[in-house]
């Protein structure tokens, strides 16, 4: 994969931003410890230029903060600006205050900045009133914004938002859309008419995944925050943007603090009047990362669907016999050929699941005839069981983060997963963790290949179950209603 791509889901990375020279020099262990958040600090602005750390937490994602020959993005900017500021304001001298990036999943932001696991979240997060019950905000970093739909390939049929009465959207139950769908609940209920059905979303996908499955047609529309699809109108260009359809509007996005923190809050107001969207910083920063990305392919258009139904009844079989969810399984097939037996790599990798050989002949996988789409198949799940087995499955580990550490060793060798487990447990992650965790050092260690690799496979996997999903409400219906 050329360029960097952030899934779904994902694909976090942890980095040090350092603002001098000097200030690598000044690090020490109990520095390092807090940045990694091992330790809790809710101390305000004081105690931040005392320990001369300042965190903050955000979220892996496009144009926002990614690895790609060192942290870039929006909230890397930010960083580094606010480094630049800090010690300036307090004249640090050779002894600067270090500004450290620490991403975590959406759904972990407030809590991770309430327990003192960092100072400020820079994460594009709206304005609400639940959380001010909770966090304290900056003031507002964005003009007022409205939350709208999208709608792709195979979103139709959609003319007012009454149209949403009975349908389903798609949505991070810790978004604020969550709250925008209930309040037209609301709305409906007064009115005697269905509600919106809410279909959770994987907390690990950003709002950017959302978009580009929409734009993918693996999802039907979504709900997301106006300027989105504006920042990625010449990569998306399936979406249709509906203004029109407005779930809330005057919303804004700020940073966090924690509530006890108003020296912190007092003193990042002012340099965002100086930086924010807006002044010149502002506006640079944001236009820089308007870019290209490796965004996934349509895993469920017509003729893609077409290969994966004429193939489920072997990853479904193959799968239950070896013990790998089968809709992972044939996410992982997509990743690695389109479904396309006939694909050859330049390496000699064969088929729908890209097996060597060698791999199938090995006596842990042992089976022939890989050239034929069942077997090919067949192996593929038997050699994903050994990695599992062999490498992932010992107490602690759940399935599907044994299965996650599996592909990520089927890409990159289970030796060089074992090392990087191994480094996140030292550094304070959970080795039994993928994303957000061993994720990170894979990042760091081994660069965006293998991340990208699980990142796209899990979205697939999301895809193929709701398909899995859909189709057994339509067979349990049509039953229902006596239709064979």
């Amino acid at each position: 994969m050329k360029n960097t791509f952030r899934c779904y889901l994902r694909l976090l990375c942890w980095l040090v931003l350092l603002n001098s020279p000097q200030a690598s020099q000044a690090t020490d262990a109990e520095q390092v410890g807090t940045a990694l958040g091992r330790g809790s600090d809710t101390g305000d602005l004081s105690a931040i230029v005392e320990r001369r750390v300042l965190r903050i937490l955000t979220v892996y994602g496009p144009g926002r903060y990614y690895l790609d020959e060192g942290a870039k993005g929006i909230t890397a900017e930010y960083a580094k600006r606010l480094g630049t500021v800090i010690n300036e304001t307090f004249e640090t001298g050779h002894l600067k205050i270090m500004v450290v990036v620490i991403p975590v999943a959406r759904d972990e932001l407030f809590q991770a900045l309430i327990e003192g696991r960092g100072d400020v979240v820079i994460a594009g997060t709206t304005i609400t009133d639940a959380r001010r019950e909770n966090v304290d905000f900056t003031n507002p970093v964005s003009k007022p914004l409205k939350e709208i739909v999208v709608t792709g390939p195979s979103g139709q049929g959609i003319r007012t938002l009454t149209d949403f009465s009975g349908k389903t959207v798609y949505l991070r139950p810790s978004s604020s859309y969550a709250d925008s769908v209930n309040h037209l609940n609301e709305k409906f209920a007064a009115r005697n008419q269905p509600a919106i059905a809410i279909e959770p979303m994987s907390e690990l996908l950003e709002d950017e995944d959302l978009i580009e499955m929409v734009n993918a047609g693996l999802l039907p529309w979504a709900i997301v925050d106006s300027y989105k699809p504006i920042m990625w109108k010449d990569v998306f260009t399936q979406l249709t943007v509906r203004n029109d359809l407005v779930f809330r509007e005057g919303a804004q996005l700020a940073w966090a603090v924690r509530r006890n923190n108003p020296q912190l809050k007092n003193f990042l107001n002012d340099f965002l009047t100086e930086n924010k969207e807006g002044t010149l910083f502002g506006n640079i920063v944001r236009n820089r990362y308007i870019r290209d990305f490796d965004w996934a392919s349509n895993a469920t258009d017509s003729d893609e669907l077409k290969k994966y139904r004429a193939l489920e009844r072997y990853f479904r079989e193959h799968g239950e016999t070896y013990g790998i969810e089968p809709a992972l399984l044939a996410a992982q097939g997509f990743q690695e050929s389109r479904l396309d037996q006939s694909v050859r790599s330049r390496a000699g990798a064969i088929g729908v699941m890209q097996l060597l050989p060698s791999t199938a002949q090995d006596k842990n996988v042992d089976i022939p005839n890989i050239e034929e789409v069942e077997p090919n198949i067949e192996a593929g799940a038997k050699y994903m069981a050994f990695l599992k087995d062999r490498y992932f499955s010992e107490p602690g580990l759940d399935a599907l983060n044994g299965s996650l550490l599996a592909l990520a060793a089927y890409n990159a060798g289970p030796a060089k997963v074992r090392r990087l487990r191994k480094e996140a447990g030292e550094r304070g992650y959970d080795p039994n963790r993928w994303f957000d965790h061993v994720e990170v050092i894979a990042a760091e260690q081994i660069g965006r290949e293998t991340v990208q690799y699980v990142s796209n496979i899990f979205k697939y996997y999301l895809s193929y179950k709701l398909i899995d999903q859909q189709s057994k409400r339509r067979d349990e219906a049509r039953k229902k209603a006596g239709v064979r």
